[in-house]
């Protein structure tokens, strides 16, 4: 009778443990997932963040741009060398922005535990949307280039039909013309007619060669990833704790500065006559961080960063952001620009030196700031 009072003492206090060691655990987990709320709330230093994110970044997108466009340059020139080095410099920092600032965030943002059960029964969140994000930008960029091309070669056969139509008119005339001097005993002076085949319509219609559309494409992929990250950042930013906030303002200026370098470098790349959609181009990259910035500073008496709403969204555009600059890095820039084009194969050693240097500082500037931003 004893044991059996003891073992129902031991099973009581055992039960108890359990239940003490669970409360804990929960209390730990939702201290961990509540809202920071931030009572010092330095309201003009962020309005003026804003400001300082909005000037660098324009200053780093529209500098290669009016560095490219203000007069013609001849290459082997002191600016045909700075604007190479500063796209490869722009590779360097596309590549780190994907694999240190966009990968490792999304995979430690898919294991908070702040997140349901089902976002962490799976460990590789992160790889997956990343991997959905390169697939279909593989399938977009095809079916653009395709369309492109059906395009081309309609026109082409529109203007082929066109030269015949005006061959056959042009023929009937000639022919009008010698029975009526025939008619009238007149001498006939030969007539030169003239084929054209449509290359020159073809070539006038405005349709980007195979190259320069995946130039346009890849680009404005680019820009789409880079415009999805930037948001996230700026609300971040507003919302960051006092004590860390300079540290990261100073980190994301020069983060925003070497990405506006890499993306306006690309804009030159595009080889678009006027200034219009450039500066469209460049004013959507240098607005969007600054608007996130807004965002973030309209709700942060309400928004919790540990919520698993907000953690989720991040991740998510992260991994995808993550998936659209490592499929640009390496297929529209580096293998294109580098492995499969002829032009800087058959570029002097010291070219093709000064180029990987700039693209491995790049990198490398950039994988430095991951340690603050």
């Amino acid at each position: 009778m004893s044991f059996c009072i003891t073992n129902w003492k031991f099973y009581l206090i055992f039960s108890i443990f359990l239940s003490s060691v669970f409360a804990q655990e929960a209390t730990t987990l939702e201290d961990e997932c509540a809202s920071e709320i931030n009572h010092e709330y330095n309201m003009p230093m962020r309005v003026g963040a804003l400001f300082i994110i909005f000037g660098t970044s324009a200053l780093g997108v529209f500098t290669p741009i009016i560095m490219h466009r203000i007069s013609p340059y001849n290459k082997g020139s002191s600016r045909d060398w700075m604007l190479t080095m500063g796209k490869f410099f722009g590779t360097g920092v596309i590549l780190a922005t994907a694999f240190v600032h966009m990968l490792p965030e999304a995979l430690e943002n898919f294991g908070s535990p702040c997140l349901d059960a089902g976002w962490q029964s799976y460990g590789a969140f992160a790889g997956v949307f990343c991997m959905i994000s390169s697939f279909a930008l593989q399938l977009l960029e095809l079916a653009a280039v395709s369309n492109i091309e059906r395009i081309r070669a309609k026109r082409a056969a529109e203007n082929i039909s066109m030269d015949i139509e005006k061959t056959q008119q042009s023929s009937a005339s000639l022919e009008t013309k010698s029975t009526d001097t025939t008619a009238g005993n007149s001498p006939t002076e030969p007539t030169a007619v003239c084929v054209n085949h449509g290359h020159d319509h073809v070539h006038s219609a405005g349709l980007f060669e195979e190259g320069d559309a995946f130039k346009h494409i890849g680009t404005l992929i680019l820009e789409l990833g880079i415009v999805m990250h930037s948001i996230i950042v700026g609300i971040t930013l507003a919302n960051t704790g006092n004590d860390e906030f300079i540290t990261l303002l100073i980190a994301l200026v020069f983060h925003q500065f070497f990405e506006g370098v890499a993306l306006g470098t690309r804009i030159n790349d595009m080889n678009i006559q006027g200034w219009k959609r450039p500066a469209l181009m460049g004013i959507l990259f240098i607005i969007m961080t600054p608007i996130g910035c807004a965002i973030g500073i309209g709700i942060h008496s309400s928004f919790n960063p540990n919520s698993s709403s907000s953690i989720l969204a991040s991740a998510i555009l992260d991994s995808l952001s993550a998936g659209i600059l490592l499929y640009n890095a390496y297929i529209s820039l580096m293998s294109q620009e580098i492995n499969q084009n002829p032009e800087f194969r058959q570029a002097p050693f010291l070219r093709k030196f000064v180029c990987f240097v700039s693209m491995y500082c790049g990198a490398g500037l950039m994988a430095l700031l991951g340690k603050w931003a």
